[in-house]
């Protein structure tokens, strides 16, 4: 990587802002709340210039006993896109090595915060793809006043030579990708889940 200031990231912006013609600064990884700091700086000042700041996380190094930095940081977002990998703590665990506490915990600090998300769900085929899966996906999401939108993503396999070539097991290999269409089902699921939800309060 290369280690740019906030003002190198800005002048980059400005050299490119007349081929842009809607969005701003999206914050992506990695993990970016890796550099919660930086980060914080750099959506502040993008915010003084009028520019649209998106942040893309996985939500999983939130931790609450930071909450007043991450508050600042939140005053200074105008979207949040946000990973849930599995709807279930025990399938979360089973698919990611990780609890899903702090995700949730994540998600619920910026529904306090009222910071727009959009939540992003990859389809992995046997494992989330589930009608199961998908209802609790709907559930999850389903009460949350300050979702903006729904992304149904489908497994692919761009990741095998990353892992590769770094000499680790693919977790998933043999796995075949997903087809769109069936992306496009899953999501209807969830959809159905989340107005039921919105419509009877269960």
């Amino acid at each position: 990587g290369t280690e740019m200031t906030v003002r190198e990231i800005l002048d980059m912006y400005d050299k490119n802002r007349h081929f842009y013609r809607n969005g701003g600064i999206t914050a992506t990884g990695g993990e970016p709340l890796l550099q919660l700091d930086f980060l914080t700086e750099l959506f502040t000042e993008t915010r003084k210039e009028g520019i649209h700041t998106c942040l893309d996380t996985s939500g999983i190094v939130y931790r609450k006993e930071r909450q007043e930095a991450y508050d600042r940081l939140f005053a200074v977002t105008d979207l949040v896109l946000l990973d849930i990998k599995h709807s279930n703590p025990e399938g979360h665990i089973s698919l990611t090595g990780q609890k899903q506490d702090h995700i949730l915990e994540f998600l619920h600090a910026l529904e306090q915060a009222n910071v727009p998300v959009i939540i992003r769900h990859v389809v992995v085929p046997g494992i989330t793809d589930g009608e199961t899966e998908l209802r609790g996906i709907g559930r999850l999401i389903g009460t949350l006043r300050n979702l903006k939108g729904l992304e149904v993503l489908p497994y692919h396999t761009m990741g095998v030579a990353k892992y590769e070539s770094l000499g680790i097991e693919y977790p998933l290999k043999g796995l075949e990708c997903m087809d769109m269409q069936e992306a496009k089902k899953s999501r209807e699921f969830i959809l159905v889940e989340i107005r039921r939800v919105r419509t009877k309060g269960l």
